[in-house]
């Protein structure tokens, strides 16, 4: 009986990746992986693996969605384990849930194996921690690109007045939407935020500035990249470790 792996790769550094999904990549008939995975996973596959690209690149589709579903039903019905690979976490805007529904609405047994998400790993690795005591107590996640097909967002900024730690992800290129957003809504102009492109990675750079700055600072980082924007960003300059 087929079974599809829906797999979190972690954030880039292949020392972040779990247990178990090392051992699935091993074990895989197919490897279905996205741009974000790191590409050395697909050197720890057994010889014989398929391997299906279907990355996503700055908002350029070289496969739909809808496309991706029915590459993993239709390696579901050839292969026995089918590995769909991706960056981060499959549930932390992997549309990982979108595929496991597919898979369940045509029978097709799966497992979620998760994964570090950048949300949390790559701050880290600039030496941002996303919550710390006597400055925040909670953080959010936030996705910076909605789908194109939505009438009304569904990001409520007014709530984010409140002192806590922001997270954009795939938000780099509304870079500046979200910064005028926020300062529109009353954050101070000068509140701490910054861009990791690349973290976790050799090629990891981080830029620190402030709402106002920051666009200017960081116009010229690559993709991927991630926008934290709180308090806790100050830290970095005792915490920062990893170059």
């Amino acid at each position: 009986m087929a079974k599809v792996y829906l797999t979190g790769a972690g954030p880039g550094d292949i020392e972040l990746m779990t247990l178990k999904a090392a051992r699935v990549v091993k074990e895989a008939d197919v490897l279905i992986y996205d741009r974000l995975a790191n590409p050395e996973i697909l050197n720890m596959a057994k010889e014989n693996c398929e391997m299906i690209y279907v990355g996503k690149q700055d908002g350029k589709h070289s496969v739909p969605q809808d496309e991706i579903n029915e590459i993993i039903y239709q390696a579901a019905l050839k292969y026995e384990n089918v590995v769909r690979l991706k960056g981060g976490d499959p549930f932390v805007f992997g549309r990982g849930g979108e595929e496991a529904i597919y898979l369940y609405d045509r029978d097709i047994k799966f497992e979620i194996i998760p994964g570090i998400s950048s949300s949390v790993s790559v701050p880290a690795y600039a030496g941002i921690p996303v919550t710390h005591r006597g400055i925040t107590t909670s953080f959010r996640v936030v996705t910076g690109h909605e789908t194109p097909k939505k009438k009304i967002s569904q990001i409520e900024w007014q709530t984010f007045l409140n002192d806590e730690t922001i997270v954009f992800l795939m938000g780099f290129h509304n870079i500046k939407l979200i910064t005028r957003k926020l300062m529109n809504l009353g954050k101070r102009r000068d509140y701490p935020c910054a861009v990791i492109s690349k973290g976790s990675t050799p090629e990891q750079e981080v830029v620190v500035g402030t709402l106002e700055t920051i666009v200017e600072l960081s116009k010229d980082m690559p993709t991927p990249a991630i926008i934290v924007v709180g308090e806790v960003v100050t830290l970095r300059e005792k915490i920062k470790w990893f170059k």
